[in-house]
């Protein structure tokens, strides 16, 4: 009975939770939507007028008093920021119960620095838009980022939204404990803010960690500590934009003995393409991966690189459904 109880009480505190998604993430939504019953899928009519601003309708609004509410986001270039955020700020103004914005991917994440007088921190900016989301009934804005450059990045943001910062290597650990090596698994970051980032998440795994040092006018990728021979090298890091340093690492791994080398990012960014340096192809770097995993985060990198060795796709669709339970 009490058994039954608890169970009760649970399923009286999840929430039917509406869904909005802009249209490059509509993939990543429905896969949500499927994780869960409670998940119910909602539009909005993404149409410009003649001169190229938005025009843009939310269907089913009046019937969204009262509900839980949120939106699937990615902000992928600049082009698409501006539509997005018009909804974003038109929803918790619905009179919703509470309202969460789900954005996988924080695109200015690595810009949270300044080096000099005169750069312009974009993380600071953009976390400062978003901190200015309007209220809804409920209170703040849930803000779900997976993965974020920087963890003290926290702080950018205002008190009008609540971040709840998620990882993807839940995904990356089950995935390794599916390969027939498992036993033979070493987890390598590419310098030391990754392994700050991560190590505490995967310290079950031998480690290696590498690092960049100067040898006249070059900086040298070289391992810091750990030794990778005779094991499955998997590489981690947060994100990936043209891989150059994953393929030095591979490199060095490589020669120090590991007998595979694999890598897995949260946001597999690649602009101008840059994935294809890592397809199984005649050009030097076949079988230089034996995998490399991605999430779903960057919904234009998933459709380039579907199909196509060494990229495996972790979908992160099971890890909202569940954020947007809390």
């Amino acid at each position: 009975m009490e058994v039954d109880k608890v169970e009760t009480q649970r399923q009286q505190k999840q929430k039917q939770v509406h869904l909005f998604y802009c249209v490059e993430s509509e993939e990543l939504a429905r896969n949500v939507a499927a994780h869960s019953e409670l998940i119910t899928l909602q539009s909005i009519n993404w149409r410009n007028f003649d001169d190229g601003f938005p025009n843009l309708f939310i269907n089913n609004a009046e019937n969204l008093r009262g509900q839980h509410v949120a939106f699937l986001a990615s902000f992928s270039s600049p082009g698409v920021i501006f539509e997005q955020l018009s909804v974003i700020y038109a929803l918790p103004r619905l009179f919703v119960a509470s309202f969460s914005l789900v954005l996988p991917f924080f695109p200015t994440g690595s810009f949270e620095r300044m080096e000099e007088e005169g750069d312009v921190a974009t993380a600071f900016t953009m976390a400062r838009i978003l901190s200015n989301i309007p209220i809804s009934r409920g209170g703040p804005t849930s803000l779900v980022i997976y993965d974020i450059h920087a963890l003290q990045e926290r702080f950018y943001f205002g008190d009008h939204v609540l971040p709840l910062f998620v990882t993807g290597i839940p995904l990356l650990k089950q995935r390794l404990h599916q390969l027939p090596e498992s036993d033979k698994i070493v987890v390598a970051f590419p310098d030391d803010g990754a392994w700050k980032r991560f190590h505490k998440l995967l310290d079950h795994f031998p480690m290696v960690v590498c690092a960049k040092v100067r040898e006249g006018d070059k900086r040298i990728v070289r391992i810091k500590e750990g030794n990778p021979a005779g094991c499955h090298v998997v590489i981690v890091d947060d994100l990936v934009q043209s891989g150059g340093t994953l393929i030095e690492c591979q490199k060095v791994l490589a020669a120090h003995g590991a007998a595979k080398v694999s890598a897995y990012v949260t946001h597999g960014v690649f602009p101008k393409r840059s994935w294809e340096r890592f397809t199984h192809k005649d050009n030097g770097m076949e079988n230089a991966f034996a995998y490399f995993w991605i999430t779903d985060s960057c919904p234009h990198t998933v459709k380039a690189i579907t199909n196509k060795p060494p990229f495996e796709v972790l979908s992160l669709a099971g890890s909202i459904a569940d954020a947007l339970q809390i």
